[in-house]
């Protein structure tokens, strides 16, 4: 008997729920730490960027509107599922970043326990970052926290997937849409993590995941009138301050890059960066000369 081929594995971007090859066709070779190549992976064109931008702004309202209990369910639906492909991911992570299968293992499971975490806080950052103000005079003064919209996130570059999610959970947890320029020599935990937030209960569109030059993709994004916000997590110096210019143009929020541990337990930073404070002012009126008030 012959011995079988494998399967090889086609990877493909993620734009509003669907798996796409780049508009462009063309594609760039991963290899592993050692340089054994991996898989060729989409190499997206600006095209893609603005595809990935249309699909997130049309999937806004409905993902924002949803009761934060609601985003809650579903993002722990998603840790449901990468436990299930635990053992892929640990595979993936091993060959991008280099580790032993026992430390891409840990990885996996600090990822999907960051998962877990950021679910968890979707109803109840409202309560941290809102509420009654006193005021003097008859008024109730009520703060609450929206979604800024639309987020690129540049993924950070050497943490595949521990830091991908850690970036990238906070902004959909909190009502935002994402599109994601994934690590450029690592791009395949992204690419995978794609396939698991298409076959659990996240609607298509509130998360984009596109592969390639992370210079390529992101500079468009930076300067889109449609995009409201970027995190620079993955942006060396040179890039991070062209995209800042680029974002000025429409006023974008901009988180810069800065040195983080992924191991460590995040606080809400990440969580309020792409948040916007809505204040509302109601009258109490009055019960009579003496002053009491309902």
């Amino acid at each position: 008997m012959s011995d079988r081929l494998n399967v090889l594995k086609t990877y493909k971007l993620y734009v509003g729920g669907k798996f796409p090859r780049s508009e462009s066709g063309r594609v760039y070779e991963v290899s592993d730490s050692k340089g054994k190549w991996l898989a060729n992976a989409p190499l997206s064109s600006r095209k893609d960027a603005r595809d990935a931008v249309v699909a997130a702004r049309k999937a806004f309202g409905g993902w924002s509107g949803a009761t934060a209990y609601n985003r809650g369910q579903v993002l722990y639906r998603v840790a449901e599922m990468l436990e299930g492909r635990r053992d892929q991911f640990t595979r993936e992570v091993a060959d991008a970043e280099g580790l032993s299968k026992s430390k891409a293992a840990a990885v996996v499971d600090a990822t999907i326990d960051r998962w877990v975490w950021y679910a968890g806080w979707t109803d109840k950052i409202a309560q941290v970052v809102g509420g009654g103000n006193p005021v003097a005079g008859p008024f109730f003064n009520l703060s609450s926290p929206e979604p800024t919209g639309v987020v690129a996130i540049v993924a950070p570059q050497e943490s595949s997937f521990l830091g991908l999610v850690s970036v990238l959970a906070p902004v959909i947890a909190t009502g935002n849409t994402a599109i994601v320029v994934a690590s450029e020599n690592s791009p395949l935990p992204a690419l995978s993590l794609a396939e698991v937030l298409a076959t659990s209960d996240v609607p298509g569109g509130v998360v984009n995941v596109l592969s390639g030059r992370t210079a390529e993709i992101a500079t468009p994004l930076a300067s889109h009138q449609d995009v409201n916000a970027i995190d620079l997590a993955g942006a060396d110096e040179v890039l991070a301050k062209e995209l800042e210019i680029a974002a000025a143009d429409n006023l974008k929020r901009v988180l810069r890059p800065q040195p983080v541990d992924y191991a460590e337990t995040p606080g809400t930073e990440r969580l309020t960066a792409f948040l916007e404070t809505k204040t509302v002012w109601h009258p109490m009126g009055s019960l009579g000369a003496s002053g009491s008030s309902y």
